[in-house]
């Protein structure tokens, strides 16, 4: 009877081969970068708030797979170092009760590790949460159900009223914005609690009614990295319209941004009216500014929240 021989290494090299296949196959599957890869699956941020909040999350991922692997080496090795051999006298494997140095490293250690992430979440936190005295920008975000109104009580009309953004079921209300420098946003509701929150900022801070009766800050801070369109939405349920309550962020160049303040408070000389948001980014587009001065939101589109406007499905 003749016995097959096996090549020596030839199974560790092909549990090696599906190994590796498996982690490609893995990594493709998932429609993953190298760059989302790194991150670790934290979504891409538009400011340096953001991007401190990422590297807190990278290294905190980091240290958990370092933690993984340990305790996962340590598994695999009692199991195949520690089991009771066949053919062995002994009722039980070798026992490690009564180890001091060994239940001290246990309790030591997770303590440690504890502290020390709890050290870089404070610190994190505290950047991004900080405030500057003295903003380049205030906007006044006022929530309502179920849109947005948004004022810049820095920047007055001719007859004394702040410039404002009011949204509308047929009009999706931009928040223009401008980059490169220190934006505060002062957050207020009219009726339930709502919740500002731009995906690109990953951060988001509950919209209250009366916050200074309710001990809340209802005012944070950031600086935006790059110009684009970014959709806002409230993230707390505030009725049935919860879902359609959004906004757009446009974010503009410093230059760009204070022509636009600059139009919001100039008359519009077909309507006799000051200009609105639209009409200002459209007089922004017919200057060369493109694109990013569309008069209308490009993320996300309006929905009537008239609900007589409702009709019987059947």
């Amino acid at each position: 009877m003749g016995v097959t021989k096996r090549t020596p290494g030839s199974r560790p090299g092909k549990v090696a081969k599906i190994a590796a296949l498996a982690g490609l196959v893995a990594i493709t599957a998932t429609g993953c970068s190298g760059e989302e890869v790194l991150r670790f699956g934290w979504p891409e941020g538009v400011t340096p708030e953001a991007d401190h909040m990422r590297t807190l999350w990278t290294w905190t991922v980091v240290a958990a797979l370092a933690v993984g692997v340990l305790v996962w080496g340590l598994i695999f090795w009692t199991v195949a170092f520690h089991r009771k051999k066949k053919g062995s006298t002994e009722a039980l494997p070798r026992q490690f009760q009564y180890n001091v140095p060994l239940e001290l490293f246990c309790v030591v250690v997770p303590v440690v590790m504890v502290c020390v992430l709890f050290f870089f979440t404070a610190t994190t936190e505290s950047k991004v949460l900080a405030k500057e005295p003295d903003p380049d920008v205030t906007v006044d975000v006022i929530g309502f159900q179920w849109n947005w109104e948004f004022a810049y009580p820095d920047s007055e009309t001719p007859d004394g009223e702040p410039v404002s953004t009011v949204g509308s079921s047929s009009e999706i209300p931009l928040l223009v914005l401008p980059t490169d420098r220190v934006i505060q946003y002062n957050l207020r509701s009219t009726d339930v609690i709502h919740s500002f929150w731009v995906p690109e900022f990953n951060f988001k801070r509950d919209v209250i009614p009366f916050p200074e009766k309710n001990n809340q800050d209802n005012a944070f801070q950031n600086t935006i990295d790059r110009e684009g369109a970014f959709v806002g939405r409230c993230a707390e349920l505030c009725g049935t319209y919860h879902a359609m309550m959004n906004f757009e962020v446009r974010a503009l160049s410093p230059d760009k941004f204070d022509r636009y303040m600059e139009l919001r408070t100039q008359v519009n000389e077909q309507t006799g009216q000051l200009n609105t948001a639209a009409e200002a980014l459209s007089a922004m587009q017919d200057e060369g500014c493109g694109e990013l001065c569309s008069p209308t939101a490009t993320t996300t589109q309006p929905f009537a929240t008239d609900r007589t406007l409702r009709t019987a499905t059947g």
